[in-house]
């Protein structure tokens, strides 16, 4: 009897016994007293929401003390602690001059206005209208972000001037697991147009994901597993044509449920041709500069071209998904399936000695000579992504929420020249993340676990990193507790990560380039296997010293892991033209040595601070930071050459010398160490006009020293400028855009000067509101004055301008 006793006891702290059902009811005004409709009711740690009617009243039954977060678009969320007791709550709701959104990655349920670091939300229509075919593309505008950049086929996040592992990109929470991070000229596998919103952080809340975001966390959202309950049908159809690339791009969504069970669908088709660019004159100019006073003249003949050669795009992905939720529980699974051929611009064989000694039975996709025709070579990217997620919530408990989320994702990526399977990359990843989100002695938090297992391998002539199984293990936990107007947080993560390489090769392969044989392997051969513990640590504090008002401090201490690609590259990498070799090599007298015994962990120090206004018609965020990272891992120029057999690294002069031409040489590009200090500012206005006109201005500064050192960072982004209008009139809907990028003049080693320029946008949207649905027109002209700009974090800069005048149209329908 006493052990029954003390077993409900425990059992009903953590699984608390039912209470009576209690209704909360009341009205929500504006500030002049008008009710406000549509506002969402939702009880913290349920999946339980009701919206108020047009006279802004609203009722709700609870269970159990709980919270209430009550929040609207334009206006200032609220949160307030209710007994479970039957009671009116009356109260006025602040206007907003920014946008309170939800930031799902925050962990703990907090809105953008609400985040200790700083963090940029794209959501809604915003999202829809600046949608583009990449993901860098998307956000390139937001501040502290740009993109790297390889034409418009491949183009993921910079932020704050860190890229590739630095930046974590997630779908959902889990990691996306296409090769993205491995080479600039690997696409990312999201699809913005399907997306419900992105979110881009920054600072220490990014240490959750991994140690190795250091330069921050995108995290795209979207449906494919519903976490709230479907009463009828709905969703939503787009269709957009594009002049630059005669781009024709459609896509739907679909939601319903019925009795607490759900279905998504979303799908995708998206087909260009080679992008159009201003007229512009392709040239080595970096070859030209380094040998002053040599007369090459005739070597470099410069070709005029108004397109990127091998830029067309033909994509097509759908994602199906199913949940149960009701109010404790949501539990659910979803596949999507991405399949993708895409040019690669300067992606050609004509000057390089190999074949396809590693030749695979290719899948028949029945359209090969279509895309033939496109190019010399293009890539064929598949994705298969698995994903489930179980969450319980529990009532008036220390344990408020128990999450799980589980990838599995099967990516691979084939460069096809001919007809026929050349370079072949894979990534099979499987990924666990469980959280328990809990309320104890008054602090608010989640303690979790995360696993993460990366199989890449690549396979062919143009494998330039080895096949590797990195493995991470990971305890995180964030806890915050409010002091009157202070609220503060407390962060902390350890990681350990093993990078296994049971194949590594010195010295070079010979290739029959008739027969196709086997190729024949020269050299040494190694077997790798490192290991890494890093920590990461977190502290951040937000002051609300006056309504619509907060100023917040955050600082971070991360170690990171080299990846894979960072640690082992060795070899062609034609796509940039370079010849890549990781951190785990020496080269000593034109020989490649492997010596990876010392390579330290990335340590990164850093110091947020953000200011907010977000009452009223005038609001802002500025951040300010400093980043100090020692051990930086960066891949630089080394001003070394490879000879065609190789096996030998030389000097541009001695590659002359052998008789060779210098078009044909491939530079060798090394991850080096390096301390650096980032810095910056980032600032986003807006100004309600009146009713109908909204300004913004945005920008950013942001530098980098490179300790030691008279030389930057490579490919570091250029600080940019933004101005935006936005005009509502009725059913109209009228937008106007200029963004000015300065100069880069702030150059690593062999980089070159790239110009400053201005892009002007100018759209417009048309509500036709037929058939009791919100059905826009919309009209957009971008590039408007058709200027020819490069973008300085692009590897092929050179052959890739940004896009010439585009006019899109388009047809976008919710019902």
């Amino acid at each position: 009897m006493k052990k029954s006793l003390i077993s409900l006891a425990v059992l009903s702290v953590v699984f608390p016994l039912s209470s009576h059902a209690a209704q909360i009811s009341g009205q929500l005004t504006d500030n002049s007293g008008k009710p406000i409709a549509g506002v969402a009711v939702h009880v913290h740690g349920k999946e339980k929401t009701v919206t108020t009617n047009n006279a802004g009243q609203y009722q709700i039954e609870l269970d159990a003390d709980s919270q209430l977060h009550f929040s609207k678009d334009g206006f200032l969320d609220k949160r307030i602690s209710v007994k479970n007791e039957a009671q009116t709550i009356n109260f006025v709701l602040e206007k907003s001059s920014i946008e309170a959104i939800t930031v799902y990655a925050s962990a703990l349920h907090k809105s953008n206005l609400e985040m200790a670091s700083p963090v940029a939300v794209l959501a809604g229509d915003e999202l829809k209208d600046k949608s583009s075919n990449t993901l860098g593309e998307t956000l390139n505008r937001l501040p502290g972000v740009s993109q790297t950049y390889f034409s418009s086929v491949a183009s993921s996040p910079v932020i704050r001037g860190l890229d590739g592992p630095r930046v974590r990109v997630m779908q959902n929470g889990l990691e996306s697991s296409d090769a993205s991070r491995v080479g600039p000229d690997h696409a990312n596998t999201n699809e913005t147009l399907s997306a419900d919103q992105i979110e881009v952080l920054r600072g220490p809340a990014t240490l959750l994901y991994g140690s190795g975001a250091i330069g921050g966390v995108v995290n795209v959202v979207d449906g494919r597993i519903p976490t709230t309950n479907y009463e009828s049908l709905e969703g939503a159809v787009e269709y957009k044509h594009d002049t630059v690339n005669e781009g024709n791009t459609a896509a739907f969504v679909l939601n319903g449920g019925d009795n607490g069970f759900n279905f998504h669908l979303d799908g995708l088709k998206r087909k260009t041709e080679d992008t159009e660019v201003p007229k512009f004159e392709a040239h080595h100019e970096e070859h030209e500069e380094e040998h002053e006073g040599e007369d090459h003249a005739d070597e470099h003949d410069e070709e005029v071209l108004d397109s990127i050669e091998n830029s067309f795009i033909d994509t097509t992905a759908f994602n199906l998904g199913t949940s149960y939720v009701n109010e404790h529980l949501v539990v659910g699974v979803s596949y999507g399936k991405i399949e993708s051929d895409y040019g690669i611009p300067g992606h050609s064989h004509a000057h390089h000695d190999h074949d396809h000694g590693h030749e695979h039975e290719e899948e028949d996709h029945g359209h090969e000579d279509e895309h033939e025709e496109h190019g010399d070579v293009f890539a064929r990217l598949t994705q298969d992504r698995y994903q489930a997620r179980f969450t319980y919530s529990l009532h008036d408990s220390m344990i408020e929420r128990f999450d799980v989320k589980l990838g599995y994702t099967d990516y691979r990526h084939a460069e096809i020249e001919e007809g026929m399977e050349g370079t072949v990359f894979t990534n099979e990843s499987k990924e666990l993340r469980a959280t328990a989100e809990h309320n104890l002695l008054g602090w608010h938090g989640v303690v979790g676990y995360h696993y993460y297992d990366s199989d890449y391998g690549a396979d062919g002539a143009e494998a330039f990193t080895p096949h590797s199984d990195t493995t991470q293990h990971a305890l995180f936990v964030l806890e915050e507790k409010t002091f009157g107007d202070f609220r503060v947080e407390l962060g902390g993560r350890f990681e350990n990560t093993e990078i296994d390489a049971p194949e590594i090769h010195l010295g070079h392969d010979e290739h029959d380039h008739e027969a196709h044989d086997e190729e024949e392997h020269h050299g040494e051969e190694y077997a790798y296997v490192g290991e890494f513990d890093s920590v990461s640590l977190s502290a951040g504090t937000i002051w609300n010293f006056k309504e619509g008002h907060s100023v917040a401090l955050s600082l971070g201490h991360s170690e990171r892991a080299p990846s894979a690609a960072e640690l082992l590259s060795n070899g062609l990498h034609i796509a940039t033209s370079t010849y890549d070799l990781g951190l785990g090599y020496e080269i000593e007298d034109g020989e490649i040595h492997f010596e990876p015994e010392n390579v330290e962990s990335e340590t990164s120090n850093n110091i947020d601070l953000t200011l907010r206004k977000f009452n009223g018609n005038f609001g802002y965020t500025i951040n300010a930071f400093y980043n100090q990272i020692d051990n930086f891992y960066f891949q630089q120029d080394t001003g070394l050459v490879i000879d065609a057999h190789h096996d030998e690294m030389l000097s541009m002069d001695e590659y002359l010398s052998h008789g060779h031409d210098e078009d044909e040489a491939t530079r060798v590009f090394q991850y080096q160490y390096a301390d650096v200090d980032l810095y910056g500012i980032e600032f986003d206005v807006h100004y309600q006009v009146n009713d109908q006109l909204l300004v913004k201005l945005i920008g950013d500064h942001i530098r980098n020293d490179v300790k030691d050192s008279s030389e930057y960072l490579p490919r570091f982004p250029q600080n940019k400028l933004g101005f935006e209008a936005e005009y509502d009139w009725r059913a109209l809907q009228v937008n106007f855009a200029a963004t000015h990028y300065f100069e880069q003049d702030k150059l690593g080693a062999h980089e070159t000067h790239t110009d400053s320029y201005t892009l002007f946008d100018v759209s417009a949207k048309y509500n036709l509101d037929v058939l009791n649905t919100d059905s826009f027109v919309f009209a957009k002209v971008q590039n408007i004055t058709d200027e020819l700009a490069f973008s300085h974090t692009s590897f092929i800069k050179d052959i890739a301008p940004l896009p010439g005048r585009n006019v899109q149209l388009g047809l976008r329908v919710y019902f």
